[in-house]
């Protein structure tokens, strides 16, 4: 049986800002398997991300083996983010 699954301390704020932005957010924290945490919709574009705590040393931030595994083989948009910033400049970028 899967364990819940825990987040980022910053996984609430960044998820909560870019929805006032406008964006839907669908949290796949859940999903496990290396899945990113969350999808993110903004003017007809997605965009995956994986939230990582900006306050924890860098080695504290770094993909898992699994999270490395699906960067490596997915073939669409996914980042990783450590602040509501991030998240808001990858989807201003897009939408420029």
């Amino acid at each position: 049986m899967r364990r819940a699954a825990r987040t980022d301390a910053n996984h609430r704020s960044i998820v909560d800002g870019v929805r006032r932005c406008g964006s839907s957010v669908l949290d796949l924290s859940g999903v496990g398997h290396g899945c990113p945490d969350i999808l993110v919709g903004y003017a007809g574009l997605n965009w995956l991300m994986e939230i990582k705590d900006g306050g924890k040393p860098p080695s504290a931030r770094r993909l898992t083996g699994p999270e490395q595994a699906f960067f490596d083989l997915w073939k669409g948009n996914v980042n990783v983010v450590c602040d509501l910033d991030q998240a808001l400049e990858l989807i201003k970028e897009k939408n420029a």
